[in-house]
């Protein structure tokens, strides 16, 4: 499946979970609630992730961990803060470099509407 398309599909679960609970909870309770609505319609993925990192050669002893990785193709980097920043996104770029993944979801649940909080982000993305 294209990375476009589990976008997609990231993206409804994900506006469910919104709809259902609201803004102004703990980023835990959406990363949660995001997982079960996954099992509901039938994604896979991983949760808190962890990706070893090589540096020149030699893994260092501190593993990257990823909210989110849906069908082994998207990361998804859950958020419930008043607004994302630069950096945010800036990390999520890091992520998919480290992981050679091409897809990465900013999503930001304190958001009115959760639209407003979605950013897409990509590396090489065909």
């Amino acid at each position: 499946m294209h990375e476009n398309v589990i976008s997609e599909l990231i993206i409804a679960a994900a506006i469910e979970v919104h709809r259902t609970l609201g803004p102004g909870l703990l980023e835990s309770v959406y990363e949660e609630a995001l997982c079960q609505e996954f099992r509901l319609r039938g994604i896979n993925f991983k949760r808190q992730k962890p990706v070893p990192i090589d540096y020149k050669g030699v893994k260092l002893a501190t593993d990257l961990r990823l909210d989110l990785l849906v069908e082994g193709k998207v990361i998804v980097d859950v958020k419930a803060k008043e607004f994302m920043t630069e950096k945010d996104h800036a990390k999520t770029l890091t992520y998919l470099r480290l992981t050679d993944t091409h897809l990465g979801l900013n999503m930001n649940f304190h958001e009115i509407r959760l639209v407003d909080g979605i950013k897409r982000i990509v590396n090489n993305l065909q």
